[in-house]
């Protein structure tokens, strides 16, 4: 009896053996060519550049590397003694073309009390002398409003609510108008972005549920699908001068699956965590129960 049990249990045991197999085997398929995951993923933020409206001399900086800012907080200060004169120099250019106007006017007064002893040629310069000192005052209004705004944002503020990154800018640096001076990672715009195979694409849908481990990070962090990329770029075609495409005649056999970047808001992150740009994060899109 016993020897007609050993073959038995050993088919058994082989049988077990083979079904687990199988079972895993399985399993890794549907994991790496299924499951929507991918190890593939980064920690993203808007980065704003800050660029000064006015050209000068950097006189302060208030602002350290890895500073976090809020909105309105000051970064630093264009030559601000360089534009205060220039707004003087408007106020004063605005004092005399208002002077000159109401000169102007007097004398087109005098020539109407006084009638026929002015001659009709005199009586059309001055009016058109009131003319061109009423455009003249408007010009230095304008001039001083320009003069006003250039001196107003000499003071260059923070836009975002963010963290002052790889900061190189100090005082008695010159900087050009729209020359980029420092680099503000935006907080409010921090996500993850994970590049599935274009193969997975039918597992992922915009409001699912996903889980983000970062490398290096025990705790788990928790978001969802925000959007899935419109487009990425071809390679294999370019456009010629006739503006006509040129595609590559050549085709492989073996072809790799392209890669869609999919943007994830996060929703939930562990106190302590540190979400710093370009950190490398396993991004893995949780099924979504039908109902």
């Amino acid at each position: 009896m016993t020897a007609t049990l050993k073959p038995l249990a050993r088919y058994l045991a082989t049988a077990v053996i083979v079904l687990l197999a199988i079972l895993v085997a399985i399993w890794l398929w549907r994991r790496y060519e299924v499951d929507p995951w991918t190890r593939d993923g980064h920690i993203r933020a808007d980065v704003v550049r800050i660029t000064p409206d006015v050209p000068g001399l950097v006189t302060q900086v208030l602002v350290r590397d890895n500073q976090v800012v809020k909105p309105g907080d000051i970064l630093f200060v264009v030559d601000k003694p360089r534009y205060q004169l220039t707004l003087a120099q408007a106020d004063a250019a605005i004092a005399s073309a208002r002077a000159t106007l109401l000169q102007a006017r007097r004398e087109s007064q005098r020539d109407l009390v006084l009638g026929d002893l002015v001659a009709k040629e005199t009586h059309e310069q001055n009016v058109a002398r009131v003319a061109t000192e009423s455009a003249a005052l408007a010009q230095a209004v304008s001039s001083r409003g320009t003069a006003a705004l250039n001196l107003e944002r000499t003071t260059v503020r923070s836009p975002v609510r963010g963290t002052v990154t790889n900061l190189d800018l100090h005082p008695g640096d010159f900087i050009a108008a729209g020359a980029q001076a420092m680099a503000l990672v935006d907080a409010d715009s921090i996500r993850v972005e994970g590049y599935f195979e274009e193969t997975k694409l039918g597992g992922i849908h915009v409001g699912a549920p996903v889980t983000v481990h970062l490398m290096g990070e025990p705790r788990a962090l928790a978001g969802r699908v925000d959007s899935i990329s419109a487009g990425i770029n071809d390679s294999e075609r370019t456009t010629t001068s006739n503006l006509l495409p040129n595609v590559n005649p050549t085709f492989n056999w073996v072809r790799l699956a392209q890669r869609i970047p999919v943007r994830i808001k996060l929703t939930q992150v562990p106190k302590g965590v540190a979400l710093i740009v370009g950190r490398t994060a396993t991004v893995t899109i949780q099924p979504q129960v039908q109902r």
